[in-house]
């Protein structure tokens, strides 16, 4: 079991949070630094991956809930996702509106055309 403190300042008032994480990695294995990259290392899915589907994809709005519909859509935005990052773009929405702008980059993208 590990506990991680986080203090941080917002409007000028300092704010303590305390979250608690279980492992069941031995203690000899799991010193504090290990620990911290691991924890900082699904944040940074949930960041990279969730946030981006939720804020950028509007996925929780979705009103696609029946059958194979959700999974295939959800497996569509990650590909598209991968796509765009393999392709060196950071933010997510500018390179879809790039894309939506340039039809011919994404075809480029995809390997359909030649840019």
């Amino acid at each position: 079991m590990c506990r991680l403190v986080r203090v941080t300042r917002r409007n000028g008032q300092e704010h303590t949070e305390i979250q608690y994480a279980i492992t069941s990695v031995p203690r000899h294995q799991a010193g504090a630094d290990r620990l911290l990259a691991w924890w900082r290392g699904h944040w940074g899915i949930e960041d990279r991956l969730h946030y981006v589907r939720d804020v950028t994809f509007a996925e929780d709005a979705s009103r696609i809930r029946s059958g194979d519909a959700p999974q295939n859509m959800a497996a569509l935005r990650n590909g598209v996702l991968s796509l765009l990052r393999l392709h060196g773009h950071k933010n997510i929405a500018a390179a879809l509106r790039q894309c939506t702008w340039q039809t011919s980059r994404l075809f480029a993208y995809l390997r359909i055309l030649k840019q």
